[in-house]
């Protein structure tokens, strides 16, 4: 398969989660501390890398095939790239939000209580369409970094900037008043790569869904009386049906099923009722459909 060259942040919070993902998909590399290239041993992987804000570019140019940024990079800088680029896949982990915070003690109602305000941020085409799709004028100041410190300096009365936790908000005497957008890690790629890449590409993201549907999946064994077992069957949705194997011991059953993470503990619960007995979950590691 012919190489791709895939641009990773070179240090900051999306670093370690895209290289993590990229070993979770079987892919070896050696990643030196202070080296801007690295090639993967058993894939057709070279990676760069790159500030954040300059990959969409390095795609856009053709120096990079592949990126992954966080889908509020792409947003900012979409309008101003040379060339298209494309999400491709949406990889689930590095999410957060924009959103606009105030001085505590501050009377905020809407977004309409922002007109003729002063607003900081290093997201000044994200916030010019939030505002200008709420009909607000605002003065949108673009700064680099600290921004949390701009209403305290007298700079701004409001700041609009990225968000996790909302502790950095907090410790600087700020409110969270209004999400404007959310944000995930995504893999970026040029339109139309040329066959063979693409289908490396294809190869690339079929490992990395294979993955992410293992993360968000339990695989769980349970023992049940004969005569339990078709109530139990209709609790458990599974890729195609749960496996159902005698046991031993005459008139018990053990099932098998795959359960989605976010109806786990719901389900178990239901399960335990029906007669479930000996359950057992154990984590899936790829999960290939």
């Amino acid at each position: 398969m012919p190489l791709l060259r895939l641009a990773i942040q070179k240090s900051g919070r999306l670093t370690e989660e895209s290289l993590e993902l990229m070993q979770e998909c079987g892919i070896d590399f050696n990643k030196s501390g202070g080296k801007l290239k690295a090639s993967a041993y058993n894939f057709p992987l070279e990676f760069l890398f790159l500030r954040d804000d300059d990959i969409p570019e390095y795609i856009a140019d053709g120096v990079a095939d592949l990126g992954i940024v966080g889908e509020n990079v792409i947003a900012e800088e979409n309008g101003k790239l040379s060339a298209p680029v494309e999400i491709v896949e949406r990889l689930g982990f590095s999410r957060c939000r924009l959103s606009l915070a105030v001085a505590r003690g501050v009377e905020y109602g809407s977004v309409q209580s922002l007109q003729g305000k002063r607003i900081a941020t290093s997201f000044p085409n994200i916030l010019q369409g939030f505002l200008q799709e709420n009909g607000v004028n605002a003065e949108i100041h673009e700064i680099s970094g600290s921004v949390e410190i701009a209403p305290s300096i007298g700079l701004a009365d409001a700041i609009c900037d990225i968000v996790s936790s909302g502790s950095t908000l907090l410790s600087n005497g700020l409110v969270e008043v209004e999400t404007i957008f959310r944000s995930e890690a995504v893999l970026l790629s040029r339109p139309n790569l040329p066959p063979a890449k693409q289908r490396t590409l294809d190869n690339l993201r079929f490992r990395i869904q294979s993955v992410n549907r293992a993360k968000h999946n339990k695989y769980i064994l349970l023992n049940a009386r004969n005569e339990a077992v078709s109530a139990i069957l209709n609790l458990l949705p599974g890729m195609k049906s749960p496996t159902v194997l005698p046991l031993a011991e005459s008139g018990w059953s053990s099932i098998h099923a795959v359960v989605q993470e976010d109806t786990f503990w719901e389900i178990i619960e239901k399960l335990r009722a029906a007669g479930a007995e000996g359950i057992l979950v154990v984590p899936i590691e790829k999960m290939i459909v």
